[in-house]
């Protein structure tokens, strides 16, 4: 293939040209279409000798679109396979030595091979043949192009109308789709993807459908500019008619509604008594209001702003009077129990009383849900004599929520800690940030981090609201958090509050605040008075023992209410005028017990061990079945267990093996079978080292033939040295194992630490025993 680029001689431009062959002008950023005429500037000496050598001979020229535009000398390899015939009809050199050449595309063709032996490109072509008639769907889509193509003209701002003429009288379909396609502002190589459509249909179709879409932006241009031809109208419209209206009421000698409003805001901004600093941007952004016109569309904007500003209490504080000894009181009637929670509060009451200007601390209340964080809070409020506000954080994933939206967005307001300010209309309420370990993360930013400003007392004074764009004080507010799983909160977060957790109730606790509060309030609940019902103490242990499991007490009301109902509902009928509800009369209501112990029945057999399990929502009992199979040594392990504890469950085996001594068992023999350990519940993820030691004791049941005590439970991370280490959570384990009737716990001997946590009740109740290695377990444990 040729790509010589030194100038031809005056004999090459008259070289003849075999019949099937044509000289190729390569063109960049345009495909020429047949029957369209149009403009080509030639600039590459191979190009001009090929315009020139046509014109000599009287040929038509080919002209075949680059596939790189950047490629200064392109070869048959650089160009399509597929282009146009054109017949020069002028060639023009410009003053500046520029070449041009005024063709009109005759025809499609296909490129079958290139010729070597000219200075410019030569390629032997098949010319493709258009057809003569047309079927029905080829002129339903002709006429069809045609309506699209008229529509198109007639939306495009100042079309000639030559142009929409030449579209209506266009005889054939092809050329049609061919002129469409070439005066569409297309890219070239979707241009040059029509060229190649030799199928007619196949081209209609195409250019039908880019044409459409066109068609759609043309349409919606024209929409937009006649909204807003008319947007201007109206505001052109309003503005003289409420100029007009001024003028009439100066004459009258009537007042401007519009100085009224004015002079209200001034006098709400030095009622408001900001800091110096709001109110010069308060008056700043009142003198924009009042030189903007009312129907500008910034004007609602900074009116609610005004009013933002205005509204908040920047120096309207609660009349607080912190009387330790009425605290106590209405600490003691909104809760029973919870001595150490209590007592806690006080001492944050009784620092703020003695040093009311000081910093005190952030409490943050954890435990699971129905143990009473929110109410401690509301308590806090009432003994404190001010307003409570409750901000929910769970769910929340966008920094704005908590820091505002900046007025430059439509509809921008305030962040949620604003908002509650606002609501509460005093600067020193009780704000509880609800839920604080659901907070999420987004692309938005994160929340917890935003947070950290608004909880530390040496930076709240100054917190920054990115709607208010000026600092507001957050250090009288006395912030409350609450919480089911610590581990959630960040960090840095957590870092800044004190942490008091709230343990889940014993049953005799439970039977207190039942008969204290829940009672009485689903009684109101209900349109009871206590005359007409009544329950017994046994019956509500009846609910909690067989109905319940749970470490609050949010189930228990729930089901409270539900047996109240049934009595209102035959109290309605006429059927009863008083019922005093026993364990009977519960079972008639409820149905069946949901819950019953069944801890004796699963350990009568060797190679179930009851262990103790830590929840988000309190604690848990958790069984450990051990069996064995004819096998080669195999471990199995099931109950959808995480990585942690198969981990567990292969210590423990290996620790087993390693004392043949405990078990009257040579290593040898565990070749001979299988041992598969499961942990019921199966559809329940489980993980965590805390099981350790009573899958160690499962195991050591299943091998030695003696069953584990059935009254029995246990916890602990166990090493390949036989130590028991500490774990988490054993105040929830502990009232767990109380709840399903427990009477001996097994806990590590270096949780000792954690016994003071443990209620009173529960620690009357069970019998501990410390576990300093897994010797100590198998002494206790094994009847």
């Amino acid at each position: 293939m040729v790509t010589t680029t030194a100038s031809p001689t005056q004999s090459e431009y008259n070289l003849p040209l075999p019949d099937d062959a044509i000289a190729i002008v390569p063109v960049r950023n345009m495909v020429l279409f047949p029957g369209v005429v149009a403009p080509v500037t030639v600039g590459r000496q191979q190009s001009i000798a090929a315009a020139q050598n046509a014109i000599r001979t009287e040929k038509p020229l080919g002209f075949v679109l680059q596939r790189d535009e950047t490629t200064e000398e392109p070869t048959g390899l650089d160009l399509h396979r597929v282009g146009t015939v054109g017949t020069v009809l002028r060639y023009l050199t410009a003053p500046d030595g520029t070449h041009h050449v005024v063709t009109q595309g005759q025809q499609r063709f296909r490129i079958l091979e290139y010729i070597d032996g000219y200075p410019f490109l030569v390629a032997r072509i098949q010319v493709a043949q258009e057809p003569e008639g047309m079927d029905t769907e080829i002129q339903a889509r002709f006429f069809n192009l045609r309506q699209q193509a008229v529509e198109a003209v007639q939306l495009l701002p100042q079309a000639p109308q030559e142009l929409l003429a030449a579209v209506q009288n266009i005889p054939t379909a092809s050329a049609l789709a061919d002129m469409v396609a070439s005066y569409m502002d297309l890219k070239p190589d979707e241009k040059q993807e029509v060229l190649e459509t030799f199928d007619l249909t196949r081209r209609l179709e195409k250019v039908g459908n880019l044409l459409g879409h066109r068609l759609e932006v043309l349409r919606l241009s024209r929409r937009i500019s006649e909204q807003t031809k008319e947007t201007m109208d109206e505001r052109q419209r309003e503005y003289v008619l409420r100029e007009q209206l001024r003028t009439i009421q100066k004459e009258l000698g009537e007042t401007d509604s519009r100085q009224v409003e004015i002079q209200e805001l001034t006098e709400a901004i030095a009622k408001a008594r900001m800091p110096p600093e709001v109110e010069t941007q308060a008056l700043k952004e009142l003198r924009r209001l009042e030189r903007m016109p009312e129907g500008a569309g910034e004007y609602s904007m900074i009116r609610t702003y005004l009013d933002w500003l205005i509204e908040l209490p920047w120096s309207a504080f609660s009349e607080t009077s912190i009387d330790i000894a009425a605290a106590r009181r209405i600490l003691d009637e909104d809760h029973y129990g919870l001595e150490k929670i209590k007592r806690r509060i006080l001492e944050f009451l009784a620092v703020r009383k003695l040093n009311p200007e000081g910093r005190s601390p952030i409490l943050c209340f954890v435990g699971p849900p129905g143990v009473g964080k929110t109410s401690l809070g509301q308590s806090i409020a009432r003994a404190t004599e001010r307003k409570f506000v409750r901000v929910s954080l769970g769910g929340l994933h966008d920094e704005a929520e908590i820091r505002g939206h900046r007025r430059t967005y439509v509809g921008a307001l305030p962040g949620t800690v604003i908002q509650s300010l606002r609501k509460a209309g005093t600067g020193n309420p009780v704000m509880m940030l609800d839920e604080m370990d659901k907070l999420g993360q987004g692309f938005h930013g994160d929340p917890s981090a935003a947070l950290l400003e608004v909880l530390d007392p040496e930076q709240n004074g100054t917190f920054r609201d990115n709607y208010l764009g000026v600092p507001f004080d957050l250090s009288k507010v006395m912030f409350i958090a609450t919480a089911n799983v610590l581990e959630n909160i960040p960090g840095p977060l957590r870092d800044r509050m004190e942490v008091i957790d709230l343990p889940g109730y014993t049953e005799e606790e439970k039977v207190e605040i039942a008969k204290r509060y829940l009672v009485r309030r689903q009684l109101t609940a209900n349109g009871l008075k206590p005359e007409q019902a009544a329950i017994t103490d046994d019956a509500i242990r009846e609910i909690i023992r067989y109905y319940t499991r749970e470490a609050g007490n949010r189930n228990l009301e729930r089901l409270i209410g539900g047996v109240f109902r049934n009595v209102a509902m035959r109290i309605a009928e006429g059927t009863i005028e008083h019922l005093a509800i026993g364990p009977e009369e519960v079972t008639e209501i409820l149905g069946g017990r949901r819950f019953e112990s069944e801890t004796a029945m699963r350990t009568s057999v060797p190679g179930v061990a009851t262990g103790l399990a830590w929840t988000p929502v309190g604690g848990d009992i958790l069984f450990i079945e051990a069996t064995r199979t004819p096998g080669n040594g195999r471990l199995i392990l099931t109950g959808q267990l995480g990585d942690v504890m198969k981990e567990s469950a292969q210590a423990a085996l290996s620790l087993v093996k390693s004392r043949p001594e405990v078990l009257g068992t040579d290593p040898v023999e565990f070749d001979k079978f299988d041992i598969h350990v499961h942990v019921p519940a199966g559809a329940i993820p489980k993980d965590g080292p805390s099981a350790g030691v009573a899958m160690f004791m499962a195991l050591v049941s299943l091998l030695t033939g003696r069953t584990i005590r059935s009254d029995l439970a246990m916890t602990g991370e166990i090493s390949l040295r036989g130590l028991v280490l500490p774990v988490g959570g054993i105040k929830e384990k502990v009232l767990a194992a109380q709840r399903a009737g427990i009477t001996t716990v097994m806990l590590p001997a270096r949780n000792r630490r954690d016994y003071e946590d443990i209620p009173e009740a529960a620690r009357e109740a069970l019998n501990f025993v410390w576990l300093e290695r897994v010797d100590d377990a198998i002494a206790a444990a094994l009847s």
